[in-house]
């Protein structure tokens, strides 16, 4: 049994994980910026934490005691092309997204280099390595997140500490039905930003939620782990197309 510390469990992934980790006889630490909506978890804690605050942080990480995982998961979302998306919600995201996921990284890493043992599991996105039009503030938070966690892996593996990247494609959680956007006046990029993502090829949050279960299980882990079929397939032709033009195009 382990003790796995979850950010972002008040719905979605982090909801669904949280179940299916109690559910395998895991010490679940719940978290979310508000802990009323955890109630219905059946869990060992439920405590606040906002990724974005340094002292709720700390606060949360001495109340959960021994953690032998961070499953980093809290995230925010907009779309907007690149020219109408406005730098404080820019800010927003790379402070929810990225800084947040290593804040508290952070505060969980002395107590994992003591024990020389623990295992960071980073939930990225297929976005982490792929763009698409009006996903570029989302995509380019979960690139430096793995830039991050891909250094992180190697400055903390002498010390017993694994670092993952879990990419799921696009997730069924409601959370890009009525995605916030922003949009110019006269909209240039109208076009490429029409349309959405066919349901189908979505994968449910319990499905990631399995994944991620298994792999705080796995003895041993790799660096990047895709989750889903459309993810590996996305993926994959990313890995094989040539870096001297845009993928999309």
């Amino acid at each position: 049994m382990a003790s796995i510390l979850i950010t972002g469990a008040s719905k979605g992934v982090g909801r669904a994980t949280a179940r299916e980790l109690a559910k395998r006889g895991h010490r679940v630490v719940a978290t979310a910026r508000d802990p009323r909506t955890l109630e219905d978890l059946d869990v060992d804690q439920r405590l606040r934490l906002d990724v974005s605050d340094q002292a709720s942080v700390e606060a949360a990480v001495e109340q959960a005691g021994e953690i032998d995982t961070l499953l980093s998961n809290a995230a925010v979302i907009f779309r907007a092309a690149v020219e109408a998306s406005p730098t404080d919600e820019l800010e927003r995201l790379y402070a929810q997204n990225t800084v947040g996921a290593i804040r508290v990284t952070q505060a969980l890493l002395p107590q994992m280099r003591r024990r020389r043992q623990g295992r960071l599991l980073f939930v990225s996105s297929v976005g982490g390595r792929t763009v698409i039009p009006g996903n570029a503030a989302y995509a380019a938070t979960k690139w430096a997140l793995e830039g991050f966690a891909e250094t992180l892996a190697v400055e903390v593996a002498d010390f017993g500490i694994d670092v993952t990247l879990a990419q799921p494609g696009p997730i069924s959680s409601g959370a890009l039905d009525d995605m916030l956007t922003y949009r110019l006046p006269d909209d240039p990029y109208a076009e490429l930003l029409s349309g959405g993502i066919p349901p189908e090829v979505m994968v449910t949050p319990e499905y990631v939620a399995t994944a991620l279960a298994d792999l705080v299980e796995l003895p041993s882990v790799p660096l990047r782990v895709p989750v889903g079929p459309l993810a590996e397939e996305v993926i994959a032709a990313r890995d094989r197309a040539p870096y001297d033009r845009p993928f999309v195009r």
